[in-house]
């Protein structure tokens, strides 16, 4: 069973960067999707940025430039940089886990998505 270990995350001012680390665990191979979601209250779940198995990456609009995912086969841990950060990126971020997604165009589905992380909170303060 796949699990996901998330770390990072905290406060910043707008303007500052932060990394969230996603270790995954009980997959043996190493093509698959893992991507980030965010989700703020009253908002629903929206996919943020991810990389395919075939290594290739999407991010959504508001977020491209400022953010990249990245990983670390080895260490079968991914990365999100964010940079930039501004007020609306206030959420709680999970990370999500698929070997159905090889190349990404876009964020997948939640259907698709077979693991998640637990979740933490980025906050930005103006």
């Amino acid at each position: 069973q796949v699990q996901l270990v998330e770390s990072g995350g905290g406060s910043v001012q707008a303007g500052g960067s932060l990394r969230l680390s996603c270790a995954v665990s009980g997959y043996r191979y190493s093509s698959y999707f893992i991507g980030w979601f965010r989700q703020s209250p009253g908002k629903e779940r929206e996919g943020v940025a991810g990389i395919g198995g075939d290594d290739s990456t999407f991010a959504i609009p508001s977020v491209k430039g400022r953010f990249s995912v990245s990983r670390d086969n080895a260490k079968k841990t991914a990365y999100l940089q964010m940079n930039n950060l501004q007020p609306e990126d206030t959420a709680v971020y999970f990370c999500a886990f698929s070997s159905r997604v090889l190349n990404i165009m876009n964020m997948p589905s939640s259907g698709l998505i077979e693991a998640w992380g637990q979740g933490t909170q980025v906050t930005v303060s103006s």
